[in-house]
């Protein structure tokens, strides 16, 4: 059961959209943050908070001030690094991780990936990072990916207009950056109807991605002769 509750930001009341590992000890705190065209109900989003729990891993969704207002366009960067800052101090104080991660889709990780230097993560999850607007290569975003000094994960269509894998990795050689490639997906991680590979194939290899990334095992863990 998702937990809801209202956070107010220095830009505006936001929402924290919680889910907590059911009955089983919890290992890490992912907190996640939505793009610029969408909210926290995205799919990859959704489906993190879903099926992570399960590992011990509670989900944190944050939706922004503009998206709770009912707005439909995005509100400038530094407003956006504004709200997510003061939801993250709440649930800091509120929840007292022992082991957290940032998150989120599209302008959400460039978000996650800005701010990261101020708090102790352990990692930033990187999902459909907007690489450069669609067309533009010359206005990378590159530097914002690479800000962070912790390892960072990247799931990347291989159909993104945003920017693609190799692009992706070409821009940012750190050591620390991992990038995965979604076959035929797009920026929403959309598949085309003929592709060999299927939007199960897609949620499984992103769950996978990021139980992996983040340490986490199936509870209680496996038993080892």
């Amino acid at each position: 059961m998702t937990d809801v509750a209202q956070v107010d930001t220095p830009v505006g009341p936001g929402r924290l959209l919680t889910d907590y590992p059911p009955d089983i000890p919890t290992v890490a705190t992912l907190m996640l943050g939505h793009g610029a065209g969408g909210g926290v109900e995205a799919a990859d989003l959704t489906l993190l908070a879903r099926r992570m729990p399960a590992y011990g891993v509670a989900v944190v969704r944050f939706e922004q001030p503009w998206r709770t207002a009912g707005k439909k366009v995005a509100v400038a960067w530094p407003r956006l690094d504004e709200g997510w800052c003061a939801a993250v101090d709440r649930v800091v104080e509120r929840d007292h991780p022992t082991s957290l991660f940032f998150g989120g889709r599209s302008a959400g990780a460039r978000v996650a990936c800005r701010t990261a230097p101020g708090y102790d993560v352990a990692g930033v999850v990187c999902l459909a990072f907007p690489l450069h607007p669609p067309g533009r290569p010359d206005r990378s975003r590159a530097a914002e990916l690479a800000t962070p000094t912790v390892p960072r994960l990247v799931l990347q269509g291989g159909a993104d207009s945003f920017g693609g894998p190799e692009e992706v990795r070409a821009a940012v050689t750190d050591d620390l950056v991992r990038v995965v490639e979604l076959p035929g997906a797009d920026h929403g991680f959309r598949l085309a109807k003929a592709s060999a590979f299927t939007p199960l194939d897609l949620r499984e290899l992103v769950v996978a991605e990021v139980r992996e990334f983040l340490g986490v095992q199936p509870y209680p863990p496996p038993e080892h002769p």
